[in-house]
């Protein structure tokens, strides 16, 4: 039987990070749940083991359900009847194993009939997810919802919602509109008080929506009249079974096409307030897309795995002139990069887990008693390196999964390209993972500020002071210090010009340069493990030495200004 768990050493190797101890801890707040609930673990050992099952009662899933049915959902996709979405077969057949299988509502309390697992665990099931279907992921990962509603909302709203997603009832986050994509200031979803029925009344536009017919959604919309930037937004829930929003379509997508992005209207939708007046963007949205972009990180994994082990399998198959294409040099280093590549993403998407994971269960422990000086000091320091690293690696992440995807279908050559493998849909489904919430491009703009202020650079120098590594590796670990020396001056001296211009110009560059780095780093604590991420390793931190050679190079030649590039905003379609 297919099990995406256990067939998967990597996934198994990460589950039992040192700090997971720390992270289980701080989740289970002393194990107090086995007092009510039977199946609360009663220590560390026993949550551990709680976790293997649930992983492995996932990868059986994956194996054996959703990834058969990913052929049929993205031929046939959902579709549109009397306004509201209707799941592909398949799809709905997902549906049900996941909720038979108890697998909904994971990271949920247990009083609102939530297995209470780490994010940790829960980004891993999104993973085995997205390899076995992308687009599945998609619906099955947005009940990370339900995160926001436990931490934001009152105790009314969380009594009412949480116990349905933990029995498997669907979420979605309604955000964008047609003229407010990325710019979420620009939202205009319209919510008034009405007095006369005791609630809020949605009426607009979102377009965009990532299985837009769920039963739970949250939406953004602009509370305040007069308004036009985030200080007029709120956030609202809105519940499906008030049939005040209608379908008005689904987006025919090159990718993903299990998962209905829909753009719906709304016509006197009753809602809920979720938190305070105006906080919506500012302060919900914001933890709400943080999450998201670990899910990417998440489903960009699932499907570089996916993609890999397609390469791998058809080198193996695949005979020219005698042998078996993966002895061909030019192949096997494609390869070798490939697994490099997935190795080191993966080390970096949980290094950022655990510390999300960290931080916020600091700070639901907070509302239970008040933190001690030294708990708020290392939650201080883990929000640091959170927000640090989630735009990091939902950059890395998305950008290798189309990497992967391309090489893939470079293997299998002509094959690849034909609908009789995989590797054609799952390029198709990598090319919005650098896309959607938030682009590469917005994610360099968050992370930029970690390179100016030394966020990337004071872990680099923690990575290097706590180094471990096999003997034979040391000239690794040089380069990996001759590669934070030049990363350090690069730095100085975009920074050192005051000119906010050129720093961004150059941002994509440090921030990569910062990537390779990190996850060189990463690689080479593994390496102490086992020969496949000694080789990972290896490879990574040349193939990082050699890019971020590329880029200190074009910032040192770099001396003209960005007057030139610029040219192109004088431009006009007519002239060229």
């Amino acid at each position: 039987m297919a099990n995406f768990y256990l067939d998967n050493k990597d996934l198994q190797f990460h589950l039992e990070h040192p700090l997971m101890r720390k992270i289980v801890e701080l989740k289970e707040k002393g194990f107090k749940d086995r007092a009510e609930f039977d199946y609360a673990p009663v220590d560390f050992e026993d949550a551990m083991d709680s976790y293997r099952r649930i992983l492995e009662i996932c990868g059986e899933v994956c194996g054996e359900v959703i990834a058969p049915n990913a052929e049929d959902v993205d031929k046939y996709g959902p579709s549109v009847v009397n306004d509201r979405v209707v799941y592909a077969e398949g799809t709905q057949k997902n549906l049900d194993a996941i909720v038979a299988a108890g697998l909904a509502g994971l990271t949920l309390p247990r009083r609102y009939g939530g297995l209470n697992m780490p994010l940790t665990l829960f980004v891993m099931t999104n993973e085995m997810i997205a390899r076995a279907d992308a687009g599945f992921e998609n619906i099955w990962g947005l009940q990370d919802c339900a995160e926001t509603l436990n931490e934001f909302a009152s105790d009314e709203l969380k009594d009412e919602y949480l116990p349905r997603v933990a029995a498997g009832e669907t979420c979605a986050m309604d955000l964008t509109e047609p003229d407010a994509g990325s710019d979420l200031q620009a939202v205009m979803l319209k919510a008034h008080w009405d007095e006369a029925r005791g609630t809020w009344l949605l009426n607009g536009v979102k377009r965009f929506i990532t299985n837009g017919d769920a039963e739970i959604s949250l939406v953004l919309a602009r509370s305040e009249e007069g308004t036009r930037d985030a200080r007029g937004l709120s956030m609202f829930v809105y519940d499906k079974k008030h049939l005040a929003t209608k379908v008005r379509r689904i987006e025919n997508k090159l990718g993903i096409k299990g998962s209905p992005t829909c753009e719906l209207v709304f016509t006197d939708a009753p809602a809920e307030l979720v938190g305070e007046r105006k906080l919506g963007l500012i302060k919900y949205v914001m933890s709400l897309m943080n999450a998201a972009r670990l899910g990417i990180g998440a489903q960009s994994a699932g499907l570089s795995e996916a993609a890999y082990r397609e390469a791998l399998k058809y080198a193996h198959e695949r005979r020219q002139f005698g042998k078996a294409i993966i002895e061909f040099p030019a192949v096997f280093e494609i390869l070798s990069n490939m697994k490099a590549k997935l190795h080191a993403s993966r080390a970096l998407l949980y290094e950022t887990t655990r510390f999300v994971s960290i931080y916020k269960d600091y700070g639901y422990l907070g509302r239970d008693r008040k933190l001690e000086p030294e708990e708020r000091t290392e939650m201080k320091e883990y929000t640091r390196l959170a927000d640090a690293f989630t735009p990091l690696q939902k950059f890395f992440l998305s950008e290798y999964c189309n990497q992967m995807a391309y090489d893939a279908i470079q293997i299998l050559g002509g094959s690849g390209y034909m609908k009789d493998y995989p590797v054609e849909r799952l390029y198709r489904d990598a090319r919005i993972m650098n896309i959607y919430e938030g682009t590469s491009q917005l994610q360099v703009v968050a992370a930029i500020r970690h390179v100016t202020t030394g966020t990337y650079l004071a872990k680099m120098k923690e990575y290097e002071s706590e180094a471990r590594y096999p003997a034979d590796m040391g000239d690794v670990f040089k380069q990996l210090v001759a590669m934070r020396e030049e990363y350090e001056r690069c730095v100085e001296k975009v920074v050192s010009t005051e000119d906010g211009e050129w720093i961004d110009f150059h941002a994509r560059r440090m921030v990569e340069m910062a990537g390779y780095i990190i996850m060189s780093h990463l690689l080479l604590q593994q390496a102490t493990v086992c020969d496949d991420y000694r080789n990972s390793a290896t490879v990574f931190a040349k193939f990082g030495y050699g890019k971020n050679s590329e880029a200190a190079a074009y910032i040192d030649n770099a001396c003209c200004g960005i007057d030139p590039f610029k040219k192109v905003l004088d431009e006009r379609v007519e002239d060229l």
